[in-house]
């Protein structure tokens, strides 16, 4: 996973954090209030309010409902918001997932590449040996062949030709330089 991927994976869970904290303290307000309120109206069985001061409490009972419409619609908002997140937690999970699983299989398949280039050059270097050899074998035969030819081309040609040396004459006083009487 990335460290942006992840940076937003804590930022949405913090922000999911943080709604349901908010969520939870406005429940718990609104229990509260509803608890004053029956404690209230319960505990005074005897009250019996003035018309001016019940209109004032209608009017705090209206306002109170206001409110508390508007917590509930906050509560929805915010359930609604934190479902999509999961929803896209979901998705972001999945997607982490199935990058690690490509990630895995990429570096398996980078981890095997020296093997299969190692293999596939072999294959293609066995007909390239092969060839080599056979020219290797030629070009010996082919040697061999021409020492032949020479050597009987160089043999027929001593009985053929015949070398043309110099006639000297027997008299050797003649070629041996005199010394005088030494």
């Amino acid at each position: 996973m990335s460290t942006p991927d992840r940076q937003t994976l804590q930022n949405l869970n913090a922000e999911v954090a943080r709604l349901r904290e908010e969520l939870q303290m406005r429940d718990s307000l609104v229990q509260q209030l509803s608890q004053e309120l029956f404690r209230l109206v319960k505990g005074n069985a005897n009250f019996l309010p003035s018309p001016e001061v019940s209109e004032r409490h209608q009017a705090e009972v209206r306002a109170l409902r206001e409110q508390l419409q508007g917590v509930e619609q906050q509560v929805s908002f915010y359930q609604q918001q934190i479902s999509d997140r999961d929803v896209e937690i979901y998705q972001l999970r999945q997607t982490v997932q199935e990058l690690t699983d490509r990630s895995r299989m990429l570096e398996q398949v980078v981890q095997e590449l020296p093997r299969i280039y190692r293999q596939k050059f072999a294959e293609r270097m066995a007909p390239v040996r092969e060839k080599v050899a056979s020219l290797q074998r030629e070009n010996r035969q082919l040697h061999a062949e021409l020492q032949s030819v020479s050597y009987r081309l160089a043999v027929r040609t001593r009985r053929t030709a015949s070398l043309d040396l110099p006639n000297f004459s027997r008299n050797r006083e003649a070629l041996l330089p005199s010394l005088g009487n030494a």
